[in-house]
């Protein structure tokens, strides 16, 4: 019997490693997605006057709010390990890293359908239009934490050398944010109220992530919601970063990792799967 010796296992030869195309193509197509995000990037802004500066105006007016209702009108005080004596510091800290994940997963949502031109074509690989969509909301969000240091660093005569780490952490949330973005991309293809939904569903997790709530004000009963939330890490690293709060473990970190390549081979697969039918129903 001919053995066909495309399928014998051959000892030596290395077998196809998941998620390599994917890589291979934001190799590949690299000026590629550099296009799409100088394009979404100029998209947001144009026709505006200021264009982006509006990334640092609306953070800005933000941190003034926050700091007038917490701070002057309800005189909150931060938790006494928060690494600042202004509440509106430590709420916009833990803001900062949920800002760029939202913004990625609700503009991922819907970034297949508006680009229905470009995803119908034969050749064109319509995963890296998430990636695009995360990558410039990453520029805008550097903006902004580089205008937070700066008040921060002013307010506390010095930075925390913490902040290394945050491009590591960065780019934990866009592993994340792509994961699930893809998923919910893919689904909008198919039902048209999914970012709808996913609106409601971003709201519901905004609140279980102690932004605007401090941990130690969290029941016991509900701990466990902290637990199985990778944006509750990634909250605690911004802030131990950028005020100087306690750090989180190494073992919260190996949590929050975990998670988010589990988004995002899950989303991988999952969007890779769908968009077989993506030029039929576009």
């Amino acid at each position: 019997m001919q053995v066909n010796r495309y399928h014998c296992y051959h000892p030596g030869v290395p077998t196809r490693i998941p998620g390599r195309h994917f890589a291979r193509n934001l190799i590949t197509r690299r000026t590629l997605i550099f296009q799409l995000v100088k394009r979404d990037f100029h998209q947001r802004y144009v026709g505006s006057a200021a264009g982006w500066l509006w990334g640092l105006i609306h953070p800005l007016v933000l941190l003034a709010v926050y700091t007038y209702i917490f701070s002057v009108c309800m005189k909150q005080p931060p938790p006494p390990d928060a690494g600042t004596s202004s509440y509106a510091l430590y709420l916009f800290a833990g803001m900062l890293p949920w800002l760029l994940f939202s913004d990625t997963v609700l503009r991922a949502a819907g970034s297949i359908v508006e680009q229905s031109n470009l995803v119908t074509k034969t050749m064109f690989p319509s995963e890296i239009v998430p990636v695009s969509i995360f990558l410039s909301s990453a520029i805008s969000h550097l903006l902004t934490v580089g205008l937070f240091l700066l008040i921060a660093g002013f307010r506390a005569g010095h930075l925390s050398p913490a902040i290394a780490l945050l491009p590591a952490v960065i780019l934990l949330i866009g592993i994340l944010g792509v994961g699930i973005g893809w998923v919910a991309a893919s689904l909008q293809v198919y039902l048209r109220d999914t970012a709808q939904v996913l609106t409601v569903g971003m709201t519901l997790w905004m609140w279980i992530t102690p932004i605007m709530i401090p941990e130690d004000r969290i029941p016991e009963s509900a701990r466990f919601v902290l637990a199985i939330n990778p944006l509750y890490y990634v909250v605690k690293a911004y802030r131990h970063m950028l005020l100087g709060s306690p750090m989180p473990t190494l073992r919260d970190f190996g949590v929050a990792a975990g998670m988010a390549i589990a988004a995002f081979v899950c989303g991988g697969l999952f969007f890779r799967h769908l968009k077989r039918g993506f030029a039929d129903v576009l």
